[in-house]
């Protein structure tokens, strides 16, 4: 069947409306960068994520999802510094070979392809105080180097265990934008309940929100509910791990599963059993719109109205990713694909913070 529909623009990102800014149509996660645990980050491997960076740039991503507590341990703060360089230095090879063609002293760069940062802030258990989040956005953007966010988010809520920080929260993140230190908030792991409430109490505070964040891929257990509530508080859903840590690429199965030590190791042991139907599914649509799984996976996060942050840490991860935007699956193959997530006996674990 004719599984694909072509856009005039193949290969390139579009733009979409998150609130009152416009954003890409798909991101870039930084979790990944500065995280030794779960990724096996080393800081000689920035160069390689420089190139990615740039690729994504160059196809025009410009929303980079990222957070205070990105980098394990001594690493702390790490995706947010690499962020604000790669940036200075991407600006700086564009502005020398615009120099080198024209002869022309000053780089302009196109104002709909600057780079927007969304720095997810922790509600740690220290921060109790709406002051205590304007810091934090405050020294989120001095490792930036950055005198404004695109959008503060709240990494997630603190609604189950303690209700009084979280109101706390929710005025700090609106102190932030009305400090004129973002230009818009979000929030992140928010159920659809928690999500109306904080809007209606953003919407009292004259706040405009661009984005909530939940992990959405095949692999999760959404319904239209979240979505419903986004457009609600007129905000963009934002789809991270549309990949599902990687089990969505067709890369691995019982006897290829992430090194020993890996905590995915054993999550995909878990998982892939029950998964195995939707996976041939994506195979098999892969197949026949001539993409690969991943690219399937993160289209299908697309059609379903959502801007998914897939990773990237090398130039192949990047290009692969962006060979999911600039084509559209057909309605036929959608369902299919919903369908077959439905049938997944164990879906993906719900982020502990995750709230209704």
């Amino acid at each position: 069947g004719n599984v694909v529909t072509a856009y005039a623009t193949v290969g390139k990102v579009g733009r979409v409306k998150a609130g009152p800014i416009d954003i890409s149509s798909i991101g870039c996660g930084t979790w990944s960068w500065g995280n030794r645990l779960l990724w096996d980050y080393d800081p000689s491997q920035d160069e390689e994520i420089y190139r990615a960076y740039r690729e994504i740039r160059d196809a025009g991503v410009t929303i980079f999802d990222t957070g205070d507590s990105y980098g394990t341990f001594d690493l702390n703060g790490r995706a947010e510094i690499l962020l604000g360089q790669f940036e200075r230095r991407y600006l700086e090879e564009k502005s020398n070979s615009s120099k080198s063609m024209f002869g022309i002293g000053t780089f302009v760069g196109n104002a709909s392809n600057k780079q927007q940062v969304a720095t997810k802030l922790a509600p740690y258990p220290w921060r109790l105080t709406r002051g205590s989040l304007v810091n934090a956005a405050q020294k989120s953007l001095a490792r930036l180097e950055q005198d404004k966010l695109a959008i503060a988010q709240l990494h997630w809520s603190t609604a189950k265990y303690n209700i009084f920080q979280e109101s706390a929260l929710w005025e700090g993140l609106g102190d932030i934008y009305d400090a004129g230190l973002c230009k818009a908030v979000g929030v992140s792991n928010f159920g659809p309940v928690q999500l109306r409430k904080f809007s209606d109490r953003m919407k009292e505070r004259d706040v405009p929100i661009a984005v909530a964040q939940v992990q959405y891929s095949l692999m999760t257990a959404r319904n239209n509910e979240i979505m419903d509530a986004c457009d609600d508080a007129d905000c963009r859903l934002i789809s991270y791990s549309p990949l599902c840590l990687g089990l969505l690429t067709g890369k691995y199965n019982l006897d290829n599963l992430p090194r020993e030590g890996n905590p995915r190791r054993q999550l995909f042991r878990e998982l892939l059993p029950g998964a195995q139907p939707l996976l041939g599914t994506l195979n098999a649509v892969a197949t026949e719109v001539g993409k690969s799984q991943s690219q399937v996976a993160i289209n299908w996060a697309i059609c379903k109205g959502t801007v998914p942050i897939p990773g990237a840490r090398n130039v192949l991860q990047a290009k692969e990713n962006l060979g999911a935007v600039g084509w559209s699956l057909s309605d036929a193959a959608v369902r299919e694909l919903d369908n077959a997530s439905a049938s997944v006996t164990k879906k993906m674990i719900e982020n502990i913070f995750q709230t209704r």
